[in-house]
């Protein structure tokens, strides 16, 4: 007689069986994919999608003219791109990771980089030589603009071609002409010598405070040692450069002596007095890289200093504003009295030399630095940047006189004086950068009080102590 069992056991048995079947099954799922990793390897690397990782733009338009060349060229070419969007900052830690695992991205491009990172990455061997993209055009590029993307590779011993660029900007300063006016001031009345000129917005403040009982501070300068705050060692740089500071000697090589020493106290001590004579906002040892821009255009300070055109960008379409309110200013003359030598910042893209599509990659940015193409992009973002090939400075867009921001950065990067960071002479400088070692020492000698002197030895320590490891 055959034996019948209870719903509920037969129930039970069949979830039994059925357990027993997938363990089995992923078992030899497991087995089958531990013993052929090429068929994974061979799975995650057979799309032909281009990798890109790109700066988050400031406004909604930078984003578009990225997305608007990105989208020609796959029309064009019928490939495809993965287009991702990251903060400068986010940017810089995430590629760094990248490459460590041995997973970069095709394309980065990071303003933050090409001072702190990109030197490093060349150094080590980590991005791939682009001289066959500039060598064919580098008649089209000032001598400062190819000097600014030759990096030196430790492993191959030897300087090339490392980075793409892809435009430049440099240190203009911005101020409040309506603040001027309200107390009988115009922009006329800003003085060309060094003292006069620093002088010159020390007292604005107090006729302001005076007449228009109003508090504000006369000096936007960020102090920050916060190491995500680059305005701060762009500013310093600056600085260094209007005392005829020089970090390195006629050889090459890292040379603080004692005069050179001497030079960066009195740098420090430059700094120290306005914010302890009240002329800078106390918090501005805290300022992260948009909160100068931010002060300034809150009417918290007279004047700031910025590295792009991205103040006048953000008021572009209020045109009162943009041409009577805010106003823009050239430097003055060094303590020297020498004209100023202005400090430019080459923003570049870059492939990895573990880039899966490096020919696609160069393709692109081959397409991208084609002169109208370049032209269309920079128009599109709002003209925060300008450009960096001799040709596109032609284009009437930056011939416009009418304009005094455009006017302004056509003069000082096509008729003027520029120079470069010390990055160019030594990637350990780039170490120095990311660590924000002059931010460091501003916060010391204004928040913490410390000496100059003292402040200046740690920072040249640390900056030594850095180049000791290289």
């Amino acid at each position: 007689m055959e034996k019948k069992f209870p719903d509920r056991f037969k129930f039970k048995y069949r979830w039994i069986i059925l357990a027993i079947a997938i363990i089995l099954i992923s078992i030899a799922c497991s087995n089958m994919i531990n013993s052929d990793p090429q068929i994974i390897n061979k799975s995650a690397t057979a799309t032909t999608e281009l990798n890109i990782w790109w700066e988050q733009g400031l406004n909604l338009d930078e984003n578009e003219a990225i997305l608007t060349i990105v989208n020609n060229w796959q029309k064009q070419t019928g490939n495809q791109v993965k287009l991702s969007f990251f903060t400068n900052d986010e940017l810089t830690g995430k590629a760094q990771r990248a490459v460590k695992a041995g997973h970069p991205p095709d394309i980065m491009m990071n303003p933050k980089a090409e001072r702190i990172l990109y030197p490093r990455l060349a150094w080590e061997g980590e991005l791939e030589d682009v001289s066959d993209i500039i060598e064919p055009i580098k008649d089209n590029y000032p001598a400062n603009i190819l000097r600014g993307i030759t990096y030196y590779n430790s492993l191959e011993d030897r300087r090339s071609y490392y980075g793409v660029p892809i435009y430049q900007s440099t240190m203009f300063i911005y101020y409040w002409q309506k603040l001027l006016a309200s107390v009988g001031l115009d922009s006329k009345d800003i003085p060309q010598d060094w003292d006069g000129f620093w002088q010159f917005w020390q007292q604005t403040q107090q006729k302001v405070k005076t007449e228009q009982n109003k508090d504000i501070y006369g000096l936007g300068l960020t102090l920050s040692g916060n190491e995500s705050t680059d305005d701060t060692h762009d500013l310093f740089e600056q600085i260094l450069e209007a005392y005829d500071i020089d970090l390195f000697n006629e050889e090459g090589k890292l040379d603080l002596n004692p005069e050179v020493r001497q030079g960066i106290i009195d740098c420090l001590d430059w700094y120290a007095q306005f914010y302890q004579q009240g002329y800078i906002p106390p918090d501005a040892v805290k300022w992260s890289n948009i909160d100068n821009n931010r002060n300034l255009l809150n009417r918290l300070v007279l004047m700031t200093p910025n590295n792009t055109l991205s103040i006048p960008a953000t008021v572009r379409q209020d045109t009162d504003t943009y041409y009577k309110q805010l106003g823009i200013a050239e430097f003055p003359n060094k303590p020297s009295g020498q004209s100023m030598r202005y400090l430019i910042f080459i923003r570049q893209a870059v492939v990895f030399k573990n880039s899966p599509h490096k020919s696609l990659a160069k393709d692109f940015l081959r397409y991208f630095i084609q002169p109208q193409v370049t032209i269309d992009y920079l128009k599109t973002t709002g003209s925060r940047n300008q450009p960096v090939q001799t040709s596109v400075w032609s284009d009437p867009f930056w011939q416009n006189t009418q304009d005094p921001y455009i006017a302004t950065a056509t003069k000082i990067l096509t008729t003027g004086q520029t120079g470069l960071s010390y990055i160019v002479e030594h990637p350990a400088y780039s170490q120095v950068l990311a660590e924000n070692v002059w931010g460091k020492a501003l916060t010391q000698v204004t928040a913490e009080q410390i000496n100059c002197p003292q402040a200046a030895d740690k920072a040249i320590a640390r900056i030594e102590e850095i180049f000791e490891q290289w």
